[in-house]
This record gives structure tokens, sequence and C-alpha cells, in this order.
């Protein structure tokens, strides 16, 4: 029952970062933001996580990881009853915001706590298997869980569901689970976490703007802002005793792969999957929820590679397995790009349920090594390590090849239809232009189709390339491994 708990935040922290994208339409009309305000309002949550998720892991070393997670709890709830009710298009970014607080402390918490319940690296292993089911899922089921409630709700009903699953967390939790704490308590490294939130957050936006609007003045402040921080953060950290980040984690090379691991495979996945749902629903003439509905075989994906993963005897090495699943996401993305974008919906939903198997079997293994290469005391801030490396993938996976797919797609459109600039910036205002049209709606959905297309190659080449690198990094057993020295350590 413990683990079953343990997997309820992993789903909603998840699925609240998808289930935007369908509920925006009915936001936009409702709030009437800008274009400026309704980015902000889905940006800010992966921006503002990505950035606590180390300071909420090692505060959570700090106080304890159960208080911590149901901190979380309260906050997650609160924000989610607040959003569901704003009123305008500033309260609603406020509150994501402070959505994303709450989903930062409850990230690192889970899988700290699942560390520290199961004491064998079989039953770890599950059990990081069964969390990222559950994570994974969310993205998938956020859509889905959207659509049937925007079928006979107002669009704050997709945020309000939160709130009875956090109120079940906060009452169950004090029985179900153990609390845990590093047993060497040492003072919070508090400027250490500012300075870490402040560089992730500013190198986080400095990517994505440079990517979507190109290298300008606020990318150059958040450039210079995020170098002052790390500079400042190292020097700090040679001076203290006890800093947020042990750099020392680092010079594991099993450890430093995993990490790498799991931003490259969040990077390639979550930047398909942005544009994944609109392919569907534009190409192939189906609705959200049907587009949702026919994405299951990506959850399902996820489910087999995680359970090939959890089997695989424990004397196989993990590190083979990780570089097997990147390898397997990147052919899964060569065969979106070469027979999946021109096929048929099935060829497609066959490139993407390879990518998703490939996925399922590397991203449990890769928070599985870390969780097992990181002294005990230091579990809430690797789990941080862990979760930010993932948020911060996603987050420029959206970033470049949503951009890259967008590119290709208003250069071409720029070529067909030169006197329709409300056709260049979105597949969706291509086809309201051309609506009687058909051979244009044809040309609008080939020039989409390219992008994705674009997009899926550089999936492929992220993966392979990453694969080559891991197989080289994780040769031999890194000097001084936790794994080395421990009988029970991941072979």
């Amino acid at each position: 029952m413990g683990l079953l708990l343990l997997l309820l935040p992993a789903l909603l922290v998840s699925m609240d970062i998808s289930i935007l994208f369908v509920a925006a339409p009915e936001i936009s009309v409702a709030l009437e933001p800008t274009a400026s305000q309704m980015v902000w309002a889905m940006d800010i949550y992966g921006f503002v996580i990505a950035g606590l998720l180390l300071p909420m892991g090692g505060l959570g070393d700090r106080i304890g990881r159960r208080r911590l997670l149901i901190i979380g709890a309260v906050l997650f709830g609160i924000a989610s009853a607040l959003l569901a009710f704003a009123p305008t298009a500033e309260i609603l970014i406020v509150a994501r915001a402070a959505l994303a607080v709450g989903g930062a402390t409850l990230a690192p918490s889970t899988l700290a706590l699942i560390r520290d319940m199961f004491a064998s690296e079989r039953q770890r292993g599950v059990a990081v298997s069964a969390w990222t089911v559950a994570f994974a899922g969310g993205s998938v089921l956020g859509p889905i869980v959207g659509g049937v409630l925007l079928e006979h709700f107002w669009w704050g009903s997709v945020f309000l569901v939160n709130v009875p699953v956090m109120l079940v967390l906060v009452l169950a939790a004090p029985w179900l689970l153990p609390e845990s704490r590093s047993t060497t308590p040492h003072p919070y490294d508090l400027p250490g976490a500012a300075l870490v939130t402040v560089s992730i957050i500013a190198a986080a936006f400095a990517v994505k703007h440079t990517v979507s609007e190109g290298p300008d003045a606020a990318s150059a402040v958040a450039v210079v802002l995020a170098a002052i921080g790390v500079t400042a953060y190292v020097l700090r950290h040679r001076r203290i005793a006890y800093p947020l980040i042990d750099a020392s984690l680092f010079r594991n090379r099993r450890f430093s792969a995993a990490v790498a691991a799991n931003a490259t495979v969040a990077l390639a996945l979550t930047g398909l999957g942005s544009l994944a749902f609109t392919f569907v629903q534009t190409t192939h003439a189906l609705s959200a929820l049907q587009a949702a509905l026919w994405a299951l075989p990506a959850f399902a994906g996820t489910l087999v590679g995680a359970g090939v993963a959890a089997a695989i005897p424990a004397s196989f090495p993990r590190a083979a397995i990780l570089v097997i699943g990147v390898a397997i996401a990147g052919a899964g993305f060569c065969v979106v790009a070469w027979w999946g974008v021109p096929g048929t919906l099935w060829t497609f939903l066959l490139g993407y349920l390879v990518i998703t198997t490939g996925a399922g079997l590397a991203t449990p293994t890769a928070s599985a090594l870390i969780l097992s290469e990181a002294p005990p005391a230091r579990t809430g801030s690797a789990s941080g390590l862990a979760e930010s490396s993932t948020e911060l993938g996603g987050a420029m996976g959206i970033a470049i090849l949503g951009t890259a797919a967008a590119t290709v797609y208003t250069r071409a459109m720029h070529e067909l239809a030169p006197s329709e600039p409300r056709a260049f910036e979105t597949v969706g205002g291509g086809m309201e232009v051309f609506r009687g049209d058909a051979e244009m709606l044809q040309a609008v959905i080939a020039a989409y189709g390219d992008g994705v297309v674009t997009a899926s190659l550089i999936g492929a080449g992220v993966c392979l390339l990453a694969g080559v690198v891991l197989a080289v990094a994780l040769r031999h057993r890194s000097a001084g491994s936790s794994a080395d020295t421990k009988a029970s350590a991941v072979p």
C-alpha cells in the first residue's frame, strides 16, 4: 500500500504537465489571456519544477522525506484549487508556479522514500519501474482525463481533480510511509539552494528563448545570470562542509551517465510528444479525446519496457540495459521519421510504441542506478538530480524539437501562401485559413508532417549518439563507486 500511495503523486505531477494542453482552448475563451500569458502559463510549471527539485531533495534529506511529501501535498492541493477557480490569466500563472513548487517537493520525496522502503536491489528495481510507469503514464493520461472532464464540466475541473487525491495522501502518509532523513544531520545550504534555483531557471529560459525567438538581449541576460549563479555556487561549494549538491557524486561515472541518460530520453521523448497529438489530430482527423485514446499504445510501450527492466535478472549488467534502452528509443524515432509520418496511423503508432518501449527500459534503469550509486544520506539530493535531469531534458526537448518542426512548417507556408500570415504560425491556423480548399489543406498537413519528420530525425540522432557515448562511458566501473564496495550493488 505504501508503494501505491507513492505512485499517486508521481502520476499527478506528470499529468499536470500535459493536461493544460487540452484545457488551453477553453481557458483562452474564459480568461482571454494574451499569447505571451498563455505561453507562460504552460512553461512556468516546468521551469519552476526544474529549478526547485534539487533544493527540495536536499531539504527532504534534512527535515524528513515523508514530512516534505506531506507539505508538498498540501501545497499542491491548494494550488490546484486556486487554478480551478482562477479569475484572471495573471492568477492562473501564479497558481501554476505554486503548483510547480508543490510538485518539486513531491517528486524527489517519492523516489527517496522508495530507496529507503526497499532494501534489496531487485525489490527497489521493481518499485522504481512502477514509479517510472506512473510518471510516464501521467503524461499520457493527462490529455485523456482532461478530454473526458471537459466533455462534462468546465475547464477548472481538470485541476480540481487533484484535490481529493492530495487529501488522501496527507491523511494516509503518516500511517503507511516510514519517515526517513539523513542519519548525519547538517545545516541546510540555503544560499546554495537559491543559487542552484536561479541558475537552472535562467539556463532553461535562455535555451528555450534562444531556440524559439533567436538570440537577443533577454537570452544574453539569462545566460549571464546562469553563469554568475554557477560560478558563485562552485566557489561556495569549495568553502563549506555540506553543500547542497555533492560534486563528488559526479566523479562516479555510472552516476553521471545515468543522469545524462535521463536527460537524453526526456529530451527526445517529450519533444516528440509535444508534436504527436497535434500531428495525429490534423493528419488523421481525430478529436483531442480520440487522439489521446489512440495514444494509449504509447503507455503500453512504457509498461512493457519497465516490466522487462524489472524482470531482467540482477546478474545482468544494468549499464547494458541502459544503453540498449536508449538505442531502442533511437530506432523508434527512425521508424517514425521514415515510415510513421508518411504512412498510416498504425505505422506512426508502431514507431511511437518502439520509442516508449526503449524509454520504459532505460528510464527506470537510470533512476535505479542513480539511487544505488548515491550514499544513503544523499538519496533526497540524488532523487532531485534524477528528476531535474528529466524535467530539464523535457523542457529542452519541447524547445529544440518543437522549434525545429515549427521552422520547417513556417518556411513551407511562406512559400505556399506568402499572403496569409495567419497560416504561418501554427498548423491549426493554416487549416482554419484554408478550410474550404482541399488542395491547400493537404499542403498544410504535409508541411507539418515534414516538421515532425525533422524533429524525429533529431530525436533519433540524440538517442543513438547518447547510446554510443554511454556505451563508452560505462565500459568499466568508476573508481570509488559505491557499487564496487557493496555486495548488493547493481552489477
